[in-house]
């Protein structure tokens, strides 16, 4: 286990400042028990969480003893930031199966203890809202996920915006989650992780290549007592530069016969994306490294050749290390005594008292189990002395000989992989489409649920009422005056108005006595054209004493009478012909009964109103205007905006 230290990179706060985003390539986890949330200051708070930690430990190390890690392997540390809890963090560079390992291994220790609570963010964020993102509320984003989800007992929980609008602390969100409320994740959330991390362990054990190499004794040596550390030699062949291949050149530690060193033959277990790294790279073998076989042995040249890069990588590896100072201290039991005492584990005992030794058997035994577990970490965090504990150990090329290896695995995937690529595309490609089709639907829905409702709310008689508002209101020299809300009277002097039209006009006739009809009436009858042959005493009237206008009226009832132009009106029973449809079909005395009705004033307003505003197609227009003006409103056009669409 590692040390106790407060500063560990473990705690959430310190990766969600802006000073410190987290690394591009490291996966961080924090497992809050519900104990340190109720009683975070309490004496044997250390206690318990390293006896949680050696739990944890013994339910992971099934999957986690083979496993070989790109750059460093699962492992968790105390840390006293409140709440204290236990964290960790992987470095998995280019092998996400790392990460997604890691989160199977969160998902595998939630089910075991159904009283954890974990965090586990990246470079990302929430990535875990990633692989979800089609299924989640639409109020969840990068902005407001901060200290709301979390793993518990086997599944995803997110802390409701409705319970905290602005981002919780992470103390209030873990109270929220203890006690029970509804959080878990939507039920589709849920089994899209499922659908990936059901492919684990398995697909863990599937990312691992086994590969026979050539590689001098030294190397075959130390690959034999310390498998994981094949990681940092794929690491130092991998980011190598010109000053690490200085290194490469000369082959101080692993060559020490030099061009003369016989090659031995040893199977290597890593990881596919560190074979990846290995075969796609051209590298000249050093002038000091024994001499391949011929490429006409093309398996056996390969062996070599790989064996040569993985050999070359643990030389550049070791001595940048070793003239950099970047070993490790490892994991003493000074360094971790010494941070039990800082973090106030002793609890200002004094040293020999009965409680005293208590507390340090326990964490005498904590260091022990805790180090027998961890040992893949201890060994990479010294990989300079750990190597020269190995050399110095009796060794020959004898103990490698006649030993039954097994054959190398099948790397065709390395070459074919556009398959399974494109099946992952398809699968996303699906999702993204399920979900547009999804949301398109739920759209529709609720558009002509609102086109529905509007209609249902909206009266059309008060566009008729409101026009004929409109022309029954005298205007004058300033325009016209629109009703809004209810018809008042105009404050308007008729008769000033009319002397002063007839002055302009030089018409001095036109102040005549009958000029003081009542204008409501003159505003109905010139609102009411009607079209049929019927003449109605009114009209008669009317036109009585004007023969111009008796002779003009019959003219023009004429004309229309050879024409379709009557059909186009809507008549009082609501039926109309269409205005493209022909007379001779229809009979004389169907065509009669048709003249005798009389037209809908109030229905081809509102039917030419709405189809002068369907004209607009949205664009300001007359109708739009008008009716604004009136203080009403039309319902939106569905078929301009399907067209649209």
């Amino acid at each position: 286990m590692a040390e106790l230290d407060p500063s560990a990179a473990t705690s959430s706060s310190i990766f969600f400042q802006n000073k410190f985003p987290p690394p591009d390539d490291t996966v961080f986890f924090s497992i809050f028990p519900d104990f340190s949330v109720h009683s975070p200051t309490s004496p044997t708070i250390s206690s318990e969480l390293q006896a949680l930690h050696l739990q944890i430990i013994q339910i992971i190390s099934a999957f986690t003893s083979n496993y070989i890690w790109q750059h460093e392997p699962f492992d968790l540390c105390l840390s006293t930031t409140s709440p204290p809890h236990l964290g960790g963090k992987v470095r998995f560079g280019d092998n996400l199966e790392d990460e997604w390992f890691v989160v199977f291994l969160l998902f595998e220790i939630s089910r075991n203890f159904r009283n954890l609570s974990i965090r586990v963010w990246d470079s990302d964020g929430e990535f875990l809202l990633i692989e979800t993102a089609f299924h989640l509320p639409r109020w969840l984003n990068p902005d407001t996920a901060s200290n709301r989800v979390f793993i518990r007992c086997g599944g995803l929980h997110i802390i409701p915006k409705s319970i905290f609008p602005d981002t919780p602390n992470i103390q209030d969100a873990l109270r929220f989650l203890i006690d029970g409320k509804k959080t878990k994740a939507p039920e589709p959330v849920q089994l899209q992780l499922e659908n990936r991390l059901k492919q684990y362990p398995m697909r863990a054990e599937k990312n691992m290549q086994r590969v026979r190499v050539r590689v001098p004794l030294s190397v075959a040596q130390v690959l034999k007592h310390e498998p994981c550390l094949i990681s940092l030699a794929v690491e130092g062949f991998y980011d190598r530069d010109i000053d690490t291949m200085k290194f490469a050149a000369k082959m101080e530690r692993f060559l020490m016969n030099r061009s003369g060193e016989e090659l031995v033959q040893v199977v290597v277990r890593m990881s596919r994306a560190m074979y990846a790294q290995l075969v796609q790279q051209t590298f000249q073998a050093p002038k000091c490294y024994p001499p391949l076989p011929p490429r006409t042995d093309l398996g056996t040249y390969l062996e070599a050749e790989l064996g040569m890069k993985i050999a070359c990588g643990f030389e550049m590896m070791y001595q940048l290390r070793k003239r950099q100072g970047m070993e490790g201290k490892g994991r003493t039991w000074e360094a971790f005594l010494s941070s039990l005492e800082k973090s106030g584990y002793f609890e200002g005992l004094m040293p020999g008292s009965q409680e005293y030794k208590r507390l340090m058997q326990n964490a005498e035994e904590y260091y022990r189990n805790s180090s027998l577990q961890a040992r893949t970490s201890e060994v990479l965090s010294v990989p300079v002395r750990r190597i020269d504990e190995i050399l110095a150990l009796p060794h020959s090329v004898d103990d490698f000989k006649n030993q039954q290896l097994p054959p190398s695995d099948d790397d065709s995937w390395l070459y074919g992989g556009e398959d399974e690529l494109n099946a992952v595309l398809q699968e996303r490609q699906q999702e993204m489409e399920d979900y547009n089709s999804k949301h398109k639907k739920k759209q529709n829905s609720k558009k002509n649920q609102d086109s529905s409702d509007k209609l249902d709310d909206y009266n059309l008689r008060n566009i008729s009422e409101s026009m004929q508002a409109f022309v029954k209101k005298m205007s004058s020299y300033k325009g016209a005056k629109v009703p809004k809300s209810s018809l008042r009277d105009v404050d308007f002097d008729v008769d000033r108005f009319m002397q002063d039209i007839g002055s302009l006009a030089r018409q001095s006739d036109s102040k005549d006595n009958d000029s003081e009809c009542d204008t409501e009436e003159q505003s109905n009858s010139d609102m009411e054209f009607d079209e049929s042959d019927d003449k109605s005493d009114a009209e008669d009237n009317d036109m009585e004493g004007d023969p111009f206008m008796e002779s003009y009226s019959h003219t023009l009832n004429e004309e229309l009478k050879g024409t379709s132009l009557g059909k186009s009106f809507a008549r009082t029973d609501g039926n109309h012909l269409k205005k493209d449809e022909g007379i001779s079909g229809a009979s004389a005395e169907g065509m009669e009964e048709e003249e005798l009705r009389p037209v809908d004033v109030d229905l081809n307003l509102v039917m030419n109103l709405l189809d002068s505003f369907s004209s607009q197609q949205g664009l300001p227009g007359p109708a739009s205007n008008l009716m604004g003006l009136m203080g009403l409103r039309f319902p939106e056009d569905s078929k301009s905006t399907t067209k649209d669409k």
